[in-house]
């Protein structure tokens, strides 16, 4: 059998080109996601502006205003600490799938390479052993970087969300308190 058969190049080139596209999809579908997540976040943040700017002209009284200067920029930070999860959420699920896609990818490239010395062996001359376990060996050890590389990602990925989740209650907690001290202090002047 032929080391490079035509039958194999079609077969490699055609899982580069699924590889290549599966990959793409996913980025796509992450963008699609992200875009959704503006649309929505613009819209949103367009109406309740509307909403609050129709009812500041009807403030006779400045704690009125302020009231409803709080009422409005206390909700306006829980909605960004939202957005921001979200946005990581996003990018996470991206992330893991095109991961995974790339593993899957990795492992049937290193599958195929494995086979191709395997054939490559069987023909070698008399000597050529050492030569043919390098080559197991460079492979072997790739793919235990690839390994390393994507555990050690996936880690910084959980440890970033873990940060990104105790940032939030605690910012989360820092608005109310804020927009709380606002009333009280618009209270206290009147």
């Amino acid at each position: 059998m032929a080391l490079s058969s035509p039958e194999q190049i079609a077969a490699s080139q055609k899982a580069g080109l699924d590889a290549f596209f599966g990959l793409t999809g996913k980025v796509f579908e992450g963008v699609e996601k992200l875009v959704a997540l503006n649309l929505q976040v613009v819209k949103s943040t367009l109406a309740e502006s509307r909403e609050s700017l129709t009812k500041a002209p009807g403030t006779a009284e400045p704690q009125q205003w302020f009231t409803l200067q709080a009422g409005f920029t206390a909700p306006l930070a829980e909605k960004s600490l939202a957005y921001t999860r979200q946005l990581f959420d996003i990018a996470s699920t991206t992330q893991a799938e095109v991961a995974q896609l790339a593993q899957t990818h990795c492992e049937r490239y290193n599958a195929n390479l494995q086979a191709l010395i395997e054939e490559a062996a069987k023909s070698a001359p008399a000597g050529s052993e050492a030569a043919i376990a390098a080559w197991k060996s460079a492979i072997s050890a790739t793919a235990t970087l690839y390994e390393s590389l994507q555990k050690t990602g996936q880690q910084a990925v959980e440890m970033a969300g873990t940060n990104l989740e105790a940032v939030t209650a605690s910012a989360s907690k820092s608005a109310k308190r804020s927009a709380e001290s606002a009333i009280v202090a618009a209270s206290a002047k009147h």
